[in-house]
């Protein structure tokens, strides 16, 4: 499962596949609040929704899109508060989070950390043989995450166990 926060639009894209095998698109949402609001609402409305989904889709794994800095403060708050809202509710059903830069994840689904948009919409259109192009951008960044963390997920896991098989358990001197 893929996340891109946003207080106004959150994007949730799932996908099922693994590293070598084609992967395939299981759901695609946007979930939306009112700016006019109280945030701490908004919050809460996504919380909602993002758990109505983990509970019912059961992923492997939550990818969020890592927040940075961007030059409007209010923007960057409230993306990193639902960027919060969706740890904490992988993390309260058991599922584990891993969090991608936006470069990263243009770079894993285009080539390119530096892509546009369009050029990551029809990336992912591609990848998961869509008929059309998810929409708004939202949906196809949350999908990119989701293609990201299973290509570039499944591999850094991989090594990470590897590391750890090669130090094998510690030797006791006797």
């Amino acid at each position: 499962m893929g996340i891109d926060p946003g207080l106004t639009r959150l994007g949730v894209g799932v996908v099922e596949g693994s590293v070598g095998r084609p992967l395939s698109l299981v759901e695609v949402d946007v979930l939306r609040t009112p700016p006019d609001l109280d945030p701490a609402r908004r919050l809460n409305l996504l919380a909602e929704g993002l758990e109505e989904r983990i509970v019912r889709l059961r992923p492997d794994v939550v990818a969020v899109e890592r927040v940075f800095s961007q030059n409007n403060v209010r923007t960057v708050m409230g993306t990193a508060q639902a960027s919060g809202v969706a740890m904490m509710l992988a993390a309260r059903h058991g599922v584990p989070v891993h969090l991608h830069t936006p470069s990263e994840v243009k770079a894993a689904v285009t080539g390119s950390g530096r892509a546009g948009k369009e050029q990551v919409t029809q990336m992912v259109t591609r990848v998961l043989r869509l008929s059309e192009a998810p929409r708004p951008a939202d949906a196809a960044d949350a999908l990119a995450l989701a293609i990201c963390h299973v290509w570039r997920g499944g591999a850094q896991n991989r090594l990470q166990q590897a590391i750890a098989q090669a130090a094998g358990p510690q030797q006791v001197a006797r």
